[in-house]
């Protein structure tokens, strides 16, 4: 059985990929690829690995011999699935490889925005504590977590262990409603409790129900103080909205690791904002990358082989 990597680099150098060489009997690893040089790197091949190459229809009509795609992470938007259904090529990808590397993300963001972080290390860049007429500066007031009400939507595996890390602080923790369900859902919805929220931190995936959901509206209705986290998707904040709300002191804090478009090539108003004074961080899709994270896909990729190969004999 033959299968190829295309775009190995999105892993890291540093991955061990045993656990899938171990599973294929030739494996060819490509560090990118486009999705034009897929289909010759793909010619002949009954398994693709890919990462975020796209896949398109004209893509998998012109590989015959393909069987299975095996997608390294949990989104398969860059996949035709209704082309794959039909050709009869089976996607697999993975789940939960990444939760501890973005729940520590995630409480990162927090405690940075929490303790003025960006601000600070702006002043003291700056030569400000230096001039200071006593021994530190308290020019930004700062937010202890311990008693404050942390508001999570999503109440996954991430949204679970995130809130496990906050309670750990002292914070009190509530989840959101579904958005799109509220009705259905016993649970207070993110309108109704973002007015007493402290701090709202963002684990749902980017739907119709949830694009926008952080808007001018619910941010009208937030603590001045209130920090704002999204280790999401990009779009789930309305990020001009948030950023003006930023500016005008009706929002503490943000911090985003996700941007609509990624990369940014075009830019995009946050990256230009890291420029001002303001309590922001943006980090670049970073969340997930510690090595452990990483390798955990390499093994799972290799489990979704094994498990492929046990059906295909049996069958």
């Amino acid at each position: 059985m033959k299968a190829v990597i295309l775009d190995a680099a999105s892993l890291g150098p540093d991955v061990d990929l045993a656990p899938i060489r171990e599973q294929v009997g030739t494996l060819e690893v490509h560090q990118t690829s486009t999705t034009e040089q897929s289909r010759e790197r793909l010619a002949g091949a009954q398994v693709a690995i890919v990462n975020k190459v796209v896949l398109d229809t004209g893509t998998l009509e012109a590989l015959p011999e393909l069987k299975l795609i095996c997608v390294l992470a949990t989104g398969t938007n860059n996949i035709d699935m209704p082309t794959a259904e039909r050709l009869g090529i089976e996607v697999r990808n993975v789940t939960a490889y990444g939760t501890a590397s973005v729940a520590q993300h995630t409480l990162m963001l927090i405690l940075a925005l929490a303790n003025r972080l960006p601000l600070y290390q702006r002043d003291v860049a700056a030569g400000r504590w230096n001039e200071s007429p006593f021994f530190c500066l308290m020019n930004h007031g700062t937010l202890q977590l311990e008693g404050k009400h942390l508001v999570i939507v999503g109440q996954g595996e991430l949204g679970s262990r995130v809130a496990a890390l906050a309670e750990a602080f002292g914070m009190r923790v509530t989840f959101a409603a579904r958005p799109g369900n509220e009705a259905a859902d016993s649970r207070p919805g993110i309108a109704e409790l973002a007015p007493e929220a402290d701090v709202i931190s963002l684990h749902c995936p980017l739907t119709e129900a949830t694009r926008h959901l952080i808007g001018v509206g619910l941010l009208a209705h937030l603590n001045p103080e209130a920090l704002l986290v999204n280790c999401a998707r990009g779009g789930i904040i309305d990020e001009e909205a948030a950023l003006a709300a930023l500016r005008e002191g009706r929002l503490g804090g943000l911090g985003v690791d996700v941007l609509p478009s990624e990369p940014p090539r075009e830019g995009h108003p946050l990256l230009d904002a890291l420029s001002e004074p303001l309590n922001l961080i943006v980090t670049p899709h970073s969340a997930w990358i510690t090595p452990e994270a990483r390798q955990r896909i390499v093994a799972l990729t290799g489990d979704n082989l094994h498990r492929w190969k046990a059906q295909r004999d049996g069958a």
